[in-house]
């Protein structure tokens, strides 16, 4: 099945010390770092289209628009969610959220684009 809107997958994560901003340097608050809500987001956007893509490629980070709206303590659980919104040419945009029981914690969008493999490992070892 080819790449399609509508795409969607979700990912959870127990939130722990090594998520909160003071591990991550971010912060002095035991609470979820904003790098992982990104991370997490971003773990769902790959979810969502894992084996759509065609053989020999995959999917790069290529902007992410995110608002964290709320905080998370350490022990609880988030879950984040990307539908695939649009496809524009390589870029795949997906709409993203990540809550907390019914609350919303973060919102946005991240846009990924779909390269070559090989290609693209040769312009960055400059083999390409």
């Amino acid at each position: 099945m080819p790449l399609h809107p509508g795409l969607t997958a979700t990912v959870s994560l127990l939130v722990t010390e090594a998520d909160a901003a003071p591990a991550l340097g971010t912060g002095d608050v035991p609470v979820l770092a904003t790098p992982r809500v990104v991370l997490l987001a971003e773990r769902a956007t790959v979810r969502a289209v894992e084996g759509e893509i065609p053989a020999g490629h995959t999917t790069v980070g290529y902007r992410i628009q995110l608002d964290h709206l709320a905080p998370v303590a350490v022990g609880e659980e988030v879950v984040a969610e990307a539908t695939l919104e649009s496809i524009a040419g390589r870029r795949l945009t997906f709409r993203v959220s990540v809550k907390h029981r019914e609350d919303l914690v973060a919102a946005g969008r991240v846009t990924r684009a779909v390269v070559d493999r090989a290609r693209f490992l040769a312009k960055v070892t400059g083999t390409g």
